[in-house]
């Protein structure tokens, strides 16, 4: 585990230099909001700005590891046991906009399996963290899921798909049927902050369709090592996921696909 902590203290480096990237064109007009596959899909100067200085950062210490962005897709280098998995900013849609639901993500992978994985909002001052078998923390600090027994006194969070103009499997469904049994439903923005929110007990649970690996490769061993039910609960789109606590978990996953866990 020694070698997986001093890994992780790099990546929080990486996160914090990200993040006063992210702070200072936070709201400025330096921003050049681009689209890729439409117009709900953007990217921003920060986006690659921050990809930009973890890459470097990553092949200046590790320059034998392999690397997985959101924005320039799979480098491979001479060891194929490491893999780093980045979200330079998750959440550009609500950064793009001026709101501060946004992060940088880093999950690290050894031989295939998450090791170490730091969540940082930089706007809100939230850093989440995790190594295996090591726990999860929010500021340093242990987390760990809601005890929330029902459905009626959950607050829960999801999110739509980029394509859920075209594909009618567009999360609304699911929507319906949830939203007239919980306390509270909420759409923020942030698939890693959602789930690390599920993992620090601030959420009772969070699912999402057709997300992508760096989306949730850090919050998904944070909300593990937390104690908190994370998992891919379809085959059929991409990352779908749902995090929750571990009491909830049952009665959502048959609510979003007829199942038990």
């Amino acid at each position: 585990m020694s070698n997986y902590n001093e890994i992780l203290c790099h990546a929080v480096e990486m996160v914090r230099k990200a993040g006063e990237i992210q702070l200072r064109l936070f709201r400025s007009t330096e921003l050049n909001i681009a689209t890729k596959q439409n117009d709900f899909d953007v990217v921003t100067t920060a986006d690659k700005a921050s990809e930009r200085a973890i890459v470097d950062m990553i092949n200046d210490i590790y320059p034998d590891h392999s690397i997985l962005t959101e924005e320039s897709g799979l480098s491979l280098h001479g060891n194929p046991d490491w893999e780093w998995v980045i979200d330079p900013l998750d959440g550009t849609t609500n950064y793009s906009a001026g709101l501060p639901w946004f992060n940088v993500s880093i999950g690290i992978k050894h031989q295939g399996e998450t090791v170490a994985g730091v969540v940082y909002a930089p706007r809100l001052g939230e850093m989440f963290t995790a190594v295996k078998g090591g726990g999860a923390t929010l500021n340093g600090e242990p987390i760990a899921p809601s005890e929330t027994p029902t459905l009626t006194k959950a607050v829960v969070a999801t999110g739509f798909p980029y394509d859920k103009a075209v594909n009618p499997d567009n999360n609304l469904g699911n929507f319906k049927r949830i939203m007239p049994v919980v306390r509270g439903l909420r759409r923020l923005g942030s698939a890693a902050l959602d789930i690390c929110y599920v993992a620090a007990g601030f959420l009772d649970a969070y699912w999402e369709l057709n997300l992508n690996e760096w989306d949730v490769c850090a919050a998904m061993l944070i909300a593990h090592e937390a104690g908190a039910w994370a998992e891919r609960f379809r085959p059929d789109r991409n990352w779908s996921i749902l995090a929750s606590n571990p009491t909830l978990a049952p009665v959502l996953l048959r609510e979003l696909c007829g199942e038990d866990v």
